[in-house]
């Protein structure tokens, strides 16, 4: 028969262990801010970046600002970069540079 303390000390090991993946994640999780060229002028054109750069893999969320003219995406850098974002931006006809935050 299993002890409490044997039980105990599993379920805080296993904790930790969870806290440690979660904590990793977290630290792989990275922000780039672009602005586009042409420049983004209505909704029309934020729809079209949020509905195909979406696909670039890695990709947590997009956020666009017509008056800030700028896309803010929230990627894994284990699977996405700015070089993956820039062919992306390519294929739906726009250039991209990373601002300064």
């Amino acid at each position: 028969m299993i002890s409490m303390k044997t039980m105990l000390a599993a379920s805080a090991m296993a904790f930790g262990a969870s806290l440690t993946a979660a904590q990793q994640a977290k630290s792989n999780i990275d922000t780039l801010v672009v602005s586009t060229d042409p420049e983004m002028h209505c909704s029309s054109c934020e729809h079209n970046i949020k509905e195909n750069i979406r696909f670039v893999k890695g990709t947590k969320k997009i956020e666009t600002s017509v008056p800030k003219q700028e896309v803010v995406l929230i990627y894994d850098k284990r699977k996405a970069s700015f070089e993956k974002y820039e062919a992306a931006f390519a294929k739906i006809g726009y250039a991209i540079r990373k601002k300064e935050e």
